[in-house]
């Protein structure tokens, strides 16, 4: 289930939480991050291709396409077999930015993010139907967990899609990775 956790950025108990995807949009759009829930106009299969993933997604992928001049659109996924699962999820682990909205969209799966925002952490469980937009230039870090299971819609305002800046502030090392208890 879609999980909103908050935190101080020094770490320790959570300081609030909710699973009522409307509080998250709520709280989530306080810090200019996107939080919505889509659905697809059409059955697909797990194996579903690129292509017919996004076709399913068309009109809420034109929408945000149109509303923030995305160029372009891919679908990546991941799964606990994979060889290079613990490689991919390092390379996200850590605290970055990027120049480019971060966008993604589950179809399936789930996925954790953190976004550090002021002297708060906010900790976004995303599970499949939820997107989320995290602005350029935000610090934050995804956990695809030990045993990634995700296929996601990405969109970019440039071609080339977006290259993440290290911040070199260790602060991820203070908050629970996916699966550990929060």
């Amino acid at each position: 289930m879609s999980t909103l956790t908050i935190y101080s950025d020094h770490g320790g108990k959570p300081e609030f939480q909710t699973r009522e995807h409307a509080k998250m949009r709520e709280i989530l759009s306080g810090i200019d991050v996107r939080f919505e829930q889509w659905q697809a106009d059409r059955g697909l299969a797990d194996d579903a291709a690129q292509e017919a993933v996004i076709e399913a997604y068309r009109t809420s992928v034109d929408a945000l396409m149109h509303e923030y001049g995305f160029q372009s659109v891919d679908v990546v996924s991941l799964t606990p077999d994979h060889p290079q699962r613990q490689a991919f999820r390092e390379k996200f682990l850590d605290e970055h930015t990027h120049s480019d909205f971060e966008v993604r969209f589950f179809v399936d799966g789930s996925g954790l993010f953190y976004i550090h925002a002021g002297n708060k952490v906010y900790g976004i469980l995303c599970e499949k139907g939820d997107l989320i937009s995290v602005p350029d230039n935000t610090p934050h870090w995804f956990d695809m967990g030990e045993k990634p299971f995700f296929k996601c819609i990405r969109l970019f305002t440039t071609p080339e899609g977006w290259v993440a800046s290290f911040t070199g502030n260790p602060i991820a090392k203070r908050f629970p990775m996916m699966g550990e208890p929060v």
